[in-house]
């Protein structure tokens, strides 16, 4: 336990007896009498947000996630199967924990997975990935200085928009967390 003067983005609390991720904390003190805090977090389980005010002295109780690297296999309908790199060992995890990071997930990707005690609460791709363009409009020579984009489709399915010079084999970095355009990687 603790109290809301040690939150922190990043941190991990128990919130309606759910595991939050605080995404973004304001202290805020209005005039007279004590401050409190103006907390924004994600709901690692469904992935809602709320929003809550802490009061200076309110009790927290923090969590501890263990982070360990597991390497995606396949999935089967709505069941995704990680593998532990260390032990070999086989887990399932549900599509809804996965959610919207699966148009970047490919098949032995190594991804890390949080437990709170053996249950998993999250999966947590790199910031950065690199995919293979599947299809998109052939660039046109000399298009390379203006900032116009297209639409391509990546090897896991994805859609993103990436510059005109960018053809179809080329491999591409991608923000993770805002499905953008990062750069052209060199093979």
């Amino acid at each position: 336990m603790g109290s809301a003067s040690d939150l922190r983005v990043g941190a991990v609390i128990r919130y309606n007896n759910t595991p939050c991720l605080i995404l973004a904390c304001e202290h805020r003190f209005m005039g007279r009498g004590s401050g409190f805090y103006q907390v924004k977090m994600r709901d690692l389980k469904s992935g809602r947000l709320y929003e809550h005010k802490f009061r200076s002295n309110d009790d927290v109780e923090f969590i501890r996630l263990e982070r360990r690297p597991y390497q995606y296999l396949y999935n089967d309908g709505d069941l995704f199967y990680f593998m532990d790199v260390e032990t070999y060992e086989q887990i399932p995890v549900s599509k809804e924990l996965v959610g919207d990071q699966i148009k970047f997930l490919k098949e032995n990707q190594v991804v890390d997975l949080a437990f709170d005690g053996e249950e998993v609460i999250a999966v947590e791709l790199p910031p950065h990935v690199n995919l293979r363009v599947v299809k998109t409009e052939p660039g046109v020579r000399g298009d390379t200085v203006t900032n116009v984009q297209k639409p391509a489709t990546l090897e896991t399915g994805a859609t993103i928009q990436v510059p005109i010079f960018i053809n179809e084999g080329d491999v591409v970095r991608v923000d993770t967390r805002t499905g953008e355009y990062i750069e052209r990687v060199k093979e």
